[in-house]
């Protein structure tokens, strides 16, 4: 029922357009990283369940790069910086993280690939991204990332060009699980330092 006062109907409208605008901006962010997932867009890589049944004579080079949020205290690297592959042949490299602290920390890598308009062609089959990594006191780990660069990167009309591709991880950390934090010496846990 519309109100027949003209305050209270100015008043139902501008609450609804709160309520809606507010409704937008909660579902933009998921709406948006389900949009980049999806396409490729703003550098986010594909995931596939296998390698590329195609396997291209054209190269392309892969750089890695590695990066923290500030805070994390972790030491992130990538083993090899850089290889060269065919086009649809699928890859293997290596992060190395290494926890020197004297408590167990967890933490999650965000990922990109560079330049943009590749992204939708740089496909993952397995990488530690896809979860969350916990180290313990002193700990070092390799850290493995399988993938592949569809062939299709060859017939787009603005990545056809792309000679390198960048992937590039940041480490942040993350409060530990609660089983974790349930075994840390003396009660410390992980903490997020934002």
């Amino acid at each position: 029922m519309i109100p027949r006062d003209p305050k209270t109907r100015t008043l139902v409208q501008l609450v609804g357009v709160v309520v809606v605008m507010g409704a937008l901006a909660w579902a933009s962010v998921p709406f948006y990283n389900w949009f980049c997932r999806v396409t490729g867009f703003g550098g986010i890589p594909g995931v596939a369940q296998a390698g590329s049944q195609t396997v291209l004579d054209r190269t392309i080079k892969i750089r890695f790069d590695a990066s923290k949020e500030r805070g994390m205290p972790w030491d992130f690297k990538p083993v090899v910086r850089e290889m060269e592959l065919r086009i649809g042949e699928t890859g293997l490299a290596f992060y190395e993280a290494y926890n020197p602290t004297d408590r167990p920390v967890a933490g999650q890598a965000a990922y990109n690939v560079t330049p943009y308009e590749a992204g939708g062609f740089f496909d993952k089959i397995d990488c530690f991204c896809f979860t969350e990594q916990i180290l313990q006191p002193g700990e070092r780990a390799m850290m493995p990332v399988t993938f592949y660069v569809d062939p299709a990167i060859v017939d787009d009309r603005d990545a056809k060009y792309t000679h390198t591709i960048t992937l590039s991880y940041t480490f942040y950390e993350i409060d530990l699980p609660e089983a974790q934090a349930a075994l840390a010496p003396d009660g410390k846990t992980s903490t997020n330092l934002n």
